[in-house]
């Protein structure tokens, strides 16, 4: 499933996309039960709340995406067109990755990495698609990384590499905006800092479940600005693989129904250039993540 959430008539709601239409889960559910003769069954109203509702809210949703694809059901879908998506989540905290892909240490420079090397982005930082980011007037070295993230679906606590993809619920595609004077001007590098400035983490457009992305092995990636290609990867070249990260997070935090990870970027952002590039107000961004979507947004 493409699980959204998406804000219609004043109010914000959960939903999975369903071609170019959305589906709101709940009614779709009442109209599915009512049918069958089944009593009202209530699914959270959140997107985390979902997730930590655990399978069985999971197999109601689908029941519901289901019963409103019939082509009889059209009336319990919205076309895309008349909401407007939002963040499909708002994480606990997102925890980032740096100099994850061979290429983008290697343009970033240092020693090879025994472990990896974490940061956080405050909730504070997540917006959504079509978002417009608005820089602060004192940041001039603004950037863009194109992620993959993965969004934890039950608690994750000290678990091993092999059983660490059974706590995903799904990935979605992020942008790792960052203000680069913080991380590279400073006596002392402050990573989560130019990282976590209000809406510098773009998030969405949807929540792609795991079983329907497949192993996160060999997903391409790639970012355009203003139409210009300007990163391209694949998940085949993390130094850290998915279950790794999950199982090297877990042995000091729980991850938690919505936690997000950012498992780092490609090479090809702008402040590694030559000469460096820094995003500016009217900018365009288009990023996209093989299998779970394309998430645009601006910069004001």
């Amino acid at each position: 499933m493409k699980l959204a959430s998406f804000e219609a008539d004043g109010a914000v709601r959960v939903g999975a996309v369903l071609g170019d239409a959305v589906v709101p889960l709940q009614p779709a559910l009442d109209a599915a039960r009512a049918a069958a003769g089944q009593a009202p069954e209530r699914l959270p109203e959140t997107m985390v709340g979902l997730l930590a509702a655990g399978e069985a809210a999971l197999v109601a949703a689908g029941r519901a995406l289901a019963f409103a694809a019939r082509p009889e059901n059209a009336a319990l879908r919205r076309p895309l067109a008349e909401v407007a998506l939002r963040a499909p989540l708002l994480p606990g905290k997102v925890i980032g990755v740096g100099r994850n892909y061979a290429d983008h240490a290697k343009e970033v420079g240092g020693p090879a990495l025994a472990a990896p090397r974490l940061f956080l982005k405050p909730t504070s930082s997540v917006c959504g698609p079509g978002a417009l980011v608005r820089i602060p007037p004192g940041v001039t070295k603004p950037d863009w990384e194109v992620e993959l993230g993965v969004v934890i679906g039950r608690t994750a606590w000290q678990v091993g590499e092999g059983t660490a993809l059974d706590h995903v619920a799904g990935y979605t595609v992020l942008n790792d905006v960052s203000a680069r004077e913080f991380q590279f001007d400073q006596p002392l590098p402050m990573t989560s800092f130019a990282k976590g400035l209000d809406g510098f983490c773009p998030l969405g457009p949807w929540l792609v479940t795991a079983e329907e992305v497949g192993e996160p092995w060999q997903l391409g990636l790639r970012c355009w600005l203003n139409e210009e290609l300007v990163q391209e990867g694949n998940t085949r070249d993390l130094i850290f693989s998915v279950a790794g990260l999950i199982a090297y997070v877990s042995r000091y935090m729980a991850l938690q129904p919505g936690d997000v990870i950012a498992t780092g970027t490609p090479a090809g952002s702008g402040h590694f250039r030559s000469p460096p590039r820094y995003l500016r107000p009217g900018d365009r961004l288009r990023l996209e993540v093989e299998r779970v979507g394309v998430l645009e947004h601006g910069i004001g």
